[in-house]
């Protein structure tokens, strides 16, 4: 007689992650949490879940996550679980907190990304290689799993310093070695961010010979890529693109959509990625499916400035020539056009000062307003009194072209997620039932199978992880159950955090963390290793 199911999932419509329609069938869950498909009534279990009138499917996998600090702070992380995700990717952007050799260096640029990543008080910063601060991770417990990128940052931190300076052999050879390091100790590749310094002073060449060592290792390339560079359009991705080619590694272009400012649609830009796969090169791509972008507010100073790292920042920053020559870059990129008005749509969060938390969830325009001083001082001013950790929100994706990415054969999820603000975007809270909601249900720009194909197996290939992303005999229990009639993300832009409906279970290992929608205080979540299961 056959083992019992420690937990039987019965009368739901499996959609397996592989793309194929889906199928009644009950999931047993063993006792070393992983999954057998049931098709008989006979099974005996433990404990039963009725998913009568429900989808199971693979646990959502999110590419792009900025919680790689704040989850210290909250180890449960609500707004991701309870939106099905069981996995999410940290260290992107180029902005991972390991490896970082020197301590300092860690708080510094933990000061520095504050306004994006966070700074939870009271976190000891008690590592500096990655197999450390995976630990570190592991230790907390997390409610879902992680898996972490090196951000090319914390490679030029580590071998070159802060400042603008090329990267001579030597240079690279210890990044390289950093990098290869890293990956031996459970990263899955190299992550960029080329509007956030020091990473943003790295060449072409700098990170191809990087995605090479990555690719050597079995890893690939995660890129933010670099918005000012030439037509503002299609260079930057033409740069990520040329990256792999030269360094003959796997590129993944995050949070890839169209902006309404483009000088040409969406066509042209997915054309560079189709393109590049016809002469066999690995391009894929995630977005996020909401209007709002996020970072921190410190992105809107030149990179010049930000030189040397937080403190030679904040001097530049309060020199009055230094401030002349920001407004004049500004206004020869064209963000100070229609004067003050420009600056209506940046919403400012993630306040401490006790004089000024009354602008948290406001814009800078209404800062502006208010004190009748010039953009540029009001915000090097600002920026100054929060000691840089400010957060912005501001208009991201087009949402007339967002469902040709979402649709695209290698679109992929990633939420973009930030966990600092009070009114952070919508997207930390309802990507991925939008998606399902909205995109699925409501427009059929996507079938539901191949939607949840692009959120569960295809990010676990392209992160190499063999042993989840599909609902498969003997793969791991990540799962989440949501009611196709119902699912749909209640956040928005006014009312950010917000829990989505119609997501009713979510399993991590095996183990349900989310209940009929509401969170069960379970955490047995862990870091996932590059060679590892």
């Amino acid at each position: 007689m056959p083992e019992p199911f420690d937990l039987l999932i019965e009368n739901g419509t499996i959609v397996d992650g592989s793309g194929a329609p889906g199928f009644p069938a009950s999931v047993g869950i063993t006792a070393d949490h992983r999954l057998e498909l049931v098709r008989g009534p006979d099974a005996v279990a433990g404990e039963r879940i009725d998913a009568t009138g429900l989808v199971v499917a693979p646990g959502f996998i999110d590419l792009h996550s900025h919680s790689g600090l704040m989850i210290f702070a909250d180890p449960l992380h609500e707004p991701k679980v309870r939106q099905g995700v069981t996995t999410e990717v940290i260290g992107v952007d180029g902005l991972s907190y390991a490896p970082i050799p020197d301590p300092d260096d860690l708080d510094s640029l933990i000061e520095m990304n504050a306004g994006l990543d966070g700074a939870p008080d009271d976190l000891p910063h008690d590592w500096s290689t990655v197999e450390q601060y995976l630990d570190r991770l592991d230790g907390i417990h997390p409610s879902l799993n992680l898996a972490l990128l090196v951000g090319n940052s914390a490679l030029r931190i580590g071998a070159i310093g802060w400042d603008d300076v090329p990267a001579t052999a030597a240079y690279l050879a210890d990044m390289r070695s950093m990098l290869r390091e890293a990956m031996e100790q459970g990263a899955m590749g190299l992550s960029s961010g080329l509007d956030y310094p020091p990473g943003a002073y790295a060449d072409t060449d700098e990170l191809a010979q990087l995605t090479a060592e990555a690719a050597r290792h079995g890893g690939f390339y995660h890129t933010h890529v670099r918005y000012p560079l030439g037509d503002r359009y299609l260079d930057p991705f033409r740069e990520a693109i040329e990256i792999g080619r030269r360094g003959e590694g796997p590129v993944h272009i995050t949070h890839f959509y169209h902006r309404q400012t483009f000088p040409g649609g969406p066509e042209p830009m997915l054309a560079l990625v189709d393109d590049a796969r016809t002469t066999g090169m690995d391009v894929t791509f995630d977005t996020y499916p909401y209007e709002w972008a996020s970072t921190r507010l410190l992105i809107m100073i030149p990179p010049w400035a930000q030189a040397g790292g937080p403190m030679p920042t904040k001097r530049r920053l309060s020199d009055a020539g230094v401030r002349n020559r920001i407004r004049r870059e500004l206004a020869e990129r064209g963000v100070l056009f229609a004067g003050r008005r420009a600056w209506d749509d940046v919403r400012l969060g993630a306040f401490r000062s006790p004089e000024l938390i009354r602008w948290e969830g406001r814009t800078l325009g209404d800062v502006i307003a208010e004190r009748g001083d010039d953009p540029v001082d009001v915000l090097c001013d600002l920026l100054l009194a929060e000691n840089l950790r400010l957060n912005q929100v501001t208009p991201g994706p087009w949402s007339e072209t967002l469902g040709h990415f979402i649709r695209h054969p290698v679109g992929m999820i990633g939420t973009d997620s930030t966990f600092v603000a009070d009114r952070p975007s919508p997207r930390t809270y309802g990507s991925f039932p939008r998606v399902l909601g909205q995109f699925v249900r409501e427009e059929a720009v996507i079938g539901l199978e191949e939607a949840v194909r692009s959120m569960t197996s295809a990010p676990a290939a392209r992160l190499g992880i063999s042993d989840r992303g599909l609902v498969r005999d003997g793969l791991v229990a990540d799962l989440v159950i949501f009611d196709p009639a119902t699912v749909r993300s209640t956040a928005t832009y006014e009312e950010p955090r917000s829990y989505p409906i119609g997501i009713e279970w979510v399993l991590v290992n095996g183990v349900p963390v989310v209940a009929h929608g509401a969170h069960t205080g379970a955490r047995p979540g862990r870091t996932l290793r590059h060679g590892g299961e």
